[in-house]
């Protein structure tokens, strides 16, 4: 039997890839207009996840486990040696030319597997709370837009025409994010609080990371005239409701 919950998380999840499928569209279609607005996404984005994290889902985990430090610091380590791993194969922010395809569907895989473990993000914090789950996905959604124009770029250096670069982004940014809400929902929905903590202590330390080291300097590159307001008005979002709730 489905709960409220479980419907929530999936909506939650399904925005996150209708968001990413529309900076897709976006970039294959109108490439000038979402290449010049990503970077205030990005840094709004980043405000809210680092304020969010600090501010709620980390006291929360400490609450719920003491072990939570630690498993804080092995989300943060774990998606940043994922990301390292990743950049070995990619031509990252450099002006190259790809031999083949591999430096699109590489990028391609890791970008998907770190879309899956969104929806997993999304299936633990909504079980937590709708409070908590609510304030990670505000950044979660849409830190998306960028992503797709990030993964559609790729494929598309990567040699692949622009259909099935559309394609193969979908798949790997998009719809992986609510797959993998739909396939862990059952177990998180069934494991003990103090476990809960754990997994939510994990997801924090991965948005810190995702808001801290992958979005804000991508930010500074584009060195964007608004985008400290950008950043400075998801702070605020992110305090106000947090603060509200108290």
């Amino acid at each position: 039997m489905f709960t409220q919950t479980f419907w929530t998380v999936m909506a939650a999840s399904s925005l996150a890839c209708v968001v990413t499928t529309i900076g897709i569209v976006a970039i294959s279609r109108r490439g000038r207009w979402a290449r010049e607005r990503s970077p205030y996404f990005m840094s709004f984005a980043a405000g809210v996840l680092i304020s969010v994290s600090f501010m709620h889902i980390i006291p929360k985990s400490f609450e719920m486990n003491d072990r939570a430090p630690a498993f804080l610091l092995v989300g943060f380590l774990g998606i940043y040696l994922t990301n390292r791993l990743l950049r070995l194969y990619v031509c990252h922010e450099r002006e190259c030319e790809p031999v083949d395809t591999t430096f699109g569907i590489i990028p391609m895989v890791g970008i998907g597997l770190h879309s899956l473990i969104d929806g997993v993000i999304y299936a633990v914090t909504f079980n937590v709370s709708v409070l908590t789950g609510v304030l990670a996905a505000i950044g979660m959604v849409l830190h998306e837009f960028p992503e797709g124009i990030v993964t559609f770029v790729l494929l598309e250096r990567g040699g692949f025409k622009r259909r099935r670069a559309t394609l193969y982004a979908f798949l790997a940014a998009a719809i992986s994010t609510p797959l993998g809400t739909l396939v862990s929902y059952p177990f998180i929905n069934t494991i003990e609080r103090t476990t809960l903590g754990l997994l939510l202590a994990i997801s924090a330390g991965a948005l810190v990371y995702v808001g801290a080291s992958h979005l804000l300097p991508e930010v500074e590159k584009e060195n964007g005239r608004y985008t400290i307001l950008a950043l400075a008005a998801g702070v605020l979002v992110a305090v106000g409701i947090v603060l509200s709730k108290g």
